[in-house]
């Protein structure tokens, strides 16, 4: 009975005194993660060509550069579930940030394959553990009614620096050593973030848990005033009262078993249903449907911008229309639109429709399951498994990923696009029948009521 009490004048403080303007503010900051999340993923894309010639790859080795960074991405996921429980999450973002950094120089001036390939894998690293953290500390910082809102921020800096990686891949197209500096140039925007993690605050959830309420006041102060503060502290403490030190272990206990499925099954297809193939490999999939090497270039940041801006659609809606619809319209359209994308390339249909299905499959998944995805991954888990919870989706994401980009290029040798694509566009119809059944909808909810909910 006290939890339900607790949460009535959350409610009715949020109208009045939530300073959106702070938490705007802090979330921003923290999306800048996703900023070299979206650029180290898709600077590949154009560097890849160039890399492949220096290094004389095969198509095995072609996939292993593009893939080898998910693996990287899998270590830092692991790691970053304990780490962010015990060194809190804005330490464990300042060391991502100082990674991206040095792996941005390294990765671009490798001597040789395999030192691309550590650097590769370092920055992996980096990219796994901001991704699992900067969607955590936002729901955990932002009041319930914005929460969807501000995580999908995380999705939207994504897809801005998967547009800035594209832009400047074509800037420095004609350049001496170009792949190099496309690599390098991830330095910049990491230097950004390195700064602006300097101003944000704790986690108050995490403060709670290690017993500093101060602390954790004067930040609930800051986002909604004294009465919302007390109201929060004491609804996040009791989602703690039972709580005991956490163990890897505890997310496989009967009843949260059934919370980490839908969480892994969210992240293994998020990452499985074709996304990977367009975004990492782009030009090489135009100029297979016969465009020249500039206009390629060009035609995959104009994939960057519908990336970009059908992503405020997702930001408008999340909160209105619900996590669960978005993930159902955005699976059963992308299993319409690959199979449109597959009759396109078996057809050899012009190229100028390969072109409308891949920006309309880009349009799809970044206006839906792009960033359901990071909202969904980071509310379901009850507070006290959280970390370790969000460990065990992010890996399952990484390791797909891995596989999906690695495979990519034996899969176009074997099976050509068309066969590839039709892959794709039958994992997209299982999602959808999966989201059906099995997904339930948290729009609206504070985490402690989401728990309630899941947690039988």
């Amino acid at each position: 009975m006290a939890h339900i009490v607790t949460l009535a004048p959350e409610k009715e403080t949020i109208k009045a005194d939530i300073n959106k303007g702070y938490v705007f503010l802090v979330c921003t900051i923290t999306a800048l993660g996703g900023v070299l999340f979206g650029f180290d993923l898709v600077t590949i894309s154009g560097a890849i060509p160039f890399l492949s010639h220096h290094f004389q790859l095969s198509d095995f080795e072609k996939g292993w550069a593009v893939g080898c960074i998910n693996l990287g991405c899998i270590i830092g996921s692991l790691l970053a579930g304990s780490l962010s429980d015990i060194w809190g999450r804005k330490k464990l973002l300042i060391f991502c940030a100082v990674l991206f950094t040095v792996t941005g120089v390294g990765t671009g001036w490798a001597a040789d394959f395999n030192m691309y390939i550590s650097f590769r894998m370092l920055s992996g690293v980096a990219v796994g553990a901001a991704a699992l953290v900067c969607p955590m500390y936002t729901a955990e910082i932002s009041p319930a009614h914005l929460r969807g809102r501000m995580v999908s921020f995380y999705q939207l800096a994504i897809t801005t620096g998967i547009l800035l990686a594209y832009l400047s891949n074509y800037f420095l197209l004609s350049t001496h050593d170009n792949w190099r500096w496309m690599f390098t140039a991830q330095s910049v925007p990491a230097l950004f973030f390195l700064a602006g993690l300097l101003f944000v605050a704790e986690s108050p959830r995490w403060l709670i848990r290690k017993n500093r309420m101060d602390e954790a006041e004067k930040i609930l102060s800051k986002i909604g005033g004294d009465v919302y503060a007390q109201s929060q502290i004491q609804t996040i403490t009791d989602s703690f009262s039972q709580d005991v030190k956490e163990r890897f272990a505890d997310i496989f206990k009967k009843n949260v078993m059934p919370i980490l499925f839908i969480g892994m099954m969210v992240a293994i297809f998020s990452q499985a249903i074709g996304q990977n193939s367009l975004f990492s490999y782009a030009p090489e999939i135009f100029k297979q449907a016969g465009m020249g090497e500039e206009t390629a270039f060009i035609q995959s940041f104009i994939i960057g911008i519908i990336n970009f801006i059908f992503t405020f659609i997702a930001i408008s809606l999340i909160d209105k229309v619900g996590r669960k619809t978005l993930l159902q319209f955005g699976s059963v359209l992308l299993f319409a639109d690959a199979l449109l994308l597959a009759a396109a390339f078996y057809f050899h249909w012009n190229g100028v429709w390969t072109l409308i299905f891949v920006l309309a499959f880009i349009a799809i998944y970044s206006s839906t399951i792009g960033p359901v995805t990071w909202v969904a991954l980071s509310e379901i888990f009850p507070n006290r498994i959280r970390g370790n919870a969000m460990a065990a989706a992010t890996f399952s994401l990484w390791l797909t990923n891995f596989f999906t980009t690695a495979s990519f290029p034996v899969l176009k040798a074997q099976l050509g696009l068309p066969g590839t694509f039709i892959i794709h566009g039958l994992i997209c119809f299982i999602y959808f029948l999966f989201i059906q059944k099995k997904m339930p909808e948290t729009k609206g909810k504070s985490l402690e009521e989401i728990e309630k909910l899941l947690v039988k």
